[in-house]
């Protein structure tokens, strides 16, 4: 077993901790549904959380399942060895840390991998850990706090252009250079910008409209998170893991909350499905094209009325599934 992989006590009768108070899993079980579980198969779920998942994967396997969860938040990874099940184990990694992580515990092969791509509501809620507006907190936003730098500490040597440019593209925010333009001029007039309420002072005085019903530091902070963490180059390095991954009618599901992240999905899916995507008029009979190794299962899937009145965090949602087929 390689470092920071942990299996809980063997065990199975205790898989249905008390999820925590304020964490509502957003597509329950239509993510669970849609890695069409085999009682006997092994399933990754790439982003443990509160356990939402992992618990209703746990209770659909049989005793020679196995369950192998990952999680960077070291309070996730805190919450998941209360689970005791000898089908289980927690490993504190990275998305891109996956393949190392079933190597490690002898895995070559699994029958599903879900990736839930959302920030959790502990993360959100709990103030110290810099991500919401809504707290005065420290300037944090790091979803694993043993390594890397804070957001304070990237505001503060960033350049400006670099920083319009994180938060144009990773926020789609329309205002970004004048975004940007503030947070410099307050960096150079003396001021360290080292607390969420200071950041969303400084964007929403730099943001001359906002669209109703939205704080104007909302896309600069999602910006910002999504750079701290390198979320979508995560993303990328472990859909690629994924399909290696996977074996032959193996599901891969992935949540993901927005546009940014649900297009590289879409995308990686679609370019799986036509690898015969060939110039017109080439010499090439039909057998020899390349054939996808990857295929779509249904329509993109939504929350609910339901479930989005219940939990309006979950009212961007969106959850593709593919399923590995045969080919190499």
């Amino acid at each position: 077993m390689i470092p920071g992989a942990k299996s809980a006590p063997a065990s199975l009768t205790e898989t249905s901790v008390p999820p925590a108070a304020s964490h509502v899993t957003v597509l329950l079980h239509e993510a669970v549904d849609a890695l069409n579980i085999r009682t006997d198969g092994v399933y990754v779920d790439g982003t443990f959380g509160r356990g939402g998942h992992s618990r209703l994967i746990l209770s659909k396997l049989g005793t020679k399942g196995r369950l192998i969860a990952l999680d960077r938040d070291l309070a996730a990874i805190t919450h998941a060895q209360t689970i005791a099940d000898a089908r289980f184990s927690i490993s504190h990694t990275h998305f891109s840390g996956m393949a190392e992580v079933l190597a490690g515990l002898g895995v070559d092969a699994v029958d599903g991998i879900l990736l839930d791509l959302g920030i959790s509501s502990p993360q959100i809620d709990e103030g110290a850990r810099g991500f919401s507006f809504r707290f005065d907190g420290p300037l944090d936003m790091r979803m694993d706090q043993s390594r890397g730098k804070t957001a304070a500490e990237w505001l503060a040597t960033i350049s400006e252009k670099q920083l319009g440019e994180v938060i144009r593209d990773y926020g789609e925010e329309r205002f970004a250079k004048q975004v940007a333009r503030a947070i410099v001029k307050e960096r150079e007039d003396g001021h360290a910008i080292t607390t969420t309420g200071q950041l969303a002072k400084i964007v929403a005085g730099a943001i001359p409209k906002v669209e109703p019903g939205q704080n104007p530091a909302t896309r600069t902070f999602q910006a910002l998170r999504i750079f701290v963490n390198q979320e979508l180059e995560e993303l990328s390095l472990v859909l690629p893991d994924c399909l290696k991954l996977l074996r032959q009618n193996g599901r891969l599901a992935v949540i993901s909350f927005h546009s940014l992240e649900d297009r590289i999905v879409k995308r990686f899916i679609q370019s799986e499905m036509d690898r015969d995507n060939l110039p017109a008029g080439l010499p090439v009979r039909a057998r020899d094209l390349p054939q996808p190794r990857l295929m779509a299962i249904g329509k993109a899937i939504k929350p609910g009325k339901a479930e989005v009145a219940a939990n309006v965090r979950s009212r961007s949602a969106v959850l593709r599934v593919a399923e590995r087929t045969g080919v190499q």
